[in-house]
């Protein structure tokens, strides 16, 4: 939960007083008095102070046994603790329950459309900002700031927050995010929305999807303030603002120089999730549980919404794959009744419940034939690896029929390498993630959404979250 508001403060630049050290004294011990109180700008300046009240007669220490005030706290006086018989509680002392939270929502402590509370800022109704978020210190001992775009609408309505490049070389999230924000007026807004465009700065300054530990951020979620540099991102991250969500949208693209067709990764048993995703119309659905230590496992459990949208490849500004990915997220901000905004229609697009990855039993150069989007049978020819060296070709076969929503770019390949990611469409059912760790090539364990390698036959392995 994010911790207590800190209030905002506006202090005045004064001239050094001229006057000697008493009435300096008498200038410190006003300032000090003013930050206790808070700053109260223009206001006119107090007038004589009251004589004190009498103190209030101390409250008997309870009998050993019984319990003080502490552990049985009085009742609310609009409510009577002991209500006459005669005298029955009319119903509008009873509080009224709270509204039910709009459909694919949470209902966070803070409400988009009120004043917000975040990062120590207050953001009024009717205005945007740019806060800056830090969360660790680089070993130069410097602290690292990234941006948080924040649009506070007029009218009360659900936070939605934006993450992008939480692995630092996924850049088309980073565009998406700009562009959203752009067209967002806090005039027209209901709610409010928070976009984080670089989470992981560290890696993002370096091109690199990792930490500088070489950790993978999005393993360590919630987080843990005591524990290692990821863990204290994380928990850093998740504590000050996803916490404040209503929900969530993590941005991705593919990884280790893999590309994928825009799509949503959901896990669709869970209702409120169910409805985020098919918020965003007319793009491809994946069902997949994510795996414990991602932001989007976390938020869920949570009680945040949270999905994954994916679009791309890393290290490359795509913008087809931008501009899909923006019109989705502008289809779920008018699906949360945020804007009014009127969106394109699209065709839409299968859900599929299950996905495997088929991989290369050779090494070589991989020169696939297919293309992204494209429905395959078994037997189809998704690619060959040619050796450099014998101009031996080894063709790579589709083992199902599906469609190819995600594969490797052109490059030299070892044996065992997952190639093309086919999705498959089959009745309703939870998605199995294997729960097995793999090491990667430093030795450490890989949490089984790394990478298509996490699981050895390739069926429904996340290669980017």
């Amino acid at each position: 939960m994010p911790g207590p508001a800190t209030p905002t403060l506006q202090l005045a630049v004064t001239q050094p007083s001229p006057h000697p050290r008493p009435a300096r004294a008498l200038a410190l011990a006003l300032f000090a008095a003013g930050l206790l109180g808070g700053c109260g700008g223009d206001a006119p300046p107090p007038g004589p102070v009251a004589p004190p009240a009498a103190p209030a007669p101390a409250t008997p220490a309870p009998p050993p046994g019984e319990t003080g005030p502490e552990d049985n706290p009085p009742v609310p006086a609009m409510v009577p603790a002991t209500p006459p018989p005669t005298q029955p509680v009319p119903p509008a002392a009873v509080a009224p329950a709270p509204e039910a939270p709009a459909t694919g929502v949470a209902m966070p402590s803070q409400q988009g459309g009120t004043p917000l509370t975040l990062l120590g800022q207050r953001v009024e109704p009717g205005t945007s900002t740019r806060l800056l978020w830090s969360a660790s210190k680089i070993f130069e001992g410097m602290s690292s700031e990234t941006p948080v775009l924040v649009v506070n609408g007029r009218t009360p309505g659900p936070i939605l927050c934006l993450t992008a490049a939480v692995h630092g070389d996924e850049l088309n999230g980073i565009e998406m995010v700009r562009r959203v924000f752009q067209e967002l007026s806090p005039d027209t807004l209901t709610g409010a929305a928070i976009g984080i465009p670089i989470v992981n700065i560290h890696g993002f300054r370096r091109g690199s999807r990792y930490l500088p530990d070489r950790r993978d951020l999005n393993r360590f979620f919630p987080g843990n303030p005591q524990g290692s540099s990821a863990a204290r991102i994380a928990n850093s991250l998740f504590e000050n603002i996803i916490r404040n969500c209503s929900a969530l949208i993590d941005l991705h693209t593919g990884s280790f120089f893999r590309t994928n067709l825009p799509q949503v990764r959901a896990d669709l048993s869970r209702p409120a999730v169910a409805d985020l995703a098919h918020g965003f119309g007319g793009m491809l659905v994946l069902n997949s549980d994510a795996a414990p230590g991602t932001l989007r496992r976390a938020a869920t459990d949570a009680g945040i919404p949270a999905v994954i949208l994916e679009a791309g490849e890393p290290l490359r500004l795509q913008p087809k794959q931008v501009d899909q990915g923006v019109a989705g997220i502008n289809r779920v901000l008018r699906s949360l009744g945020m804007t009014r905004k009127a969106t394109l229609l699209k065709q839409p697009e299968p859900v599929y419940y299950r996905s495997r990855w088929v991989r290369a039993d050779h090494g070589g150069v991989l020169f696939s034939v297919v293309r992204l989007g494209q429905t395959v049978r078994p037997g189809d020819i998704l690619g060959n690896v040619t050796d450099p060296i014998t101009n031996e070709q080894n063709l790579i076969y589709s083992p199902v029929a599906g469609r190819v929503i995600g594969m490797a770019v052109n490059q030299v390949v070892m044996p065992g390498f997952a190639a093309f990611h086919l999705g498959t469409e089959s009745a309703p059912g939870p998605a199995q993630v294997s729960a097995e760790p793999v090491p990667d090539e430093t030795g450490k364990d890989r949490d089984v959404e790394d990478a298509p390698e996490a699981n050895g036959n390739g069926e429904n392995a996340n290669e980017t979250e």
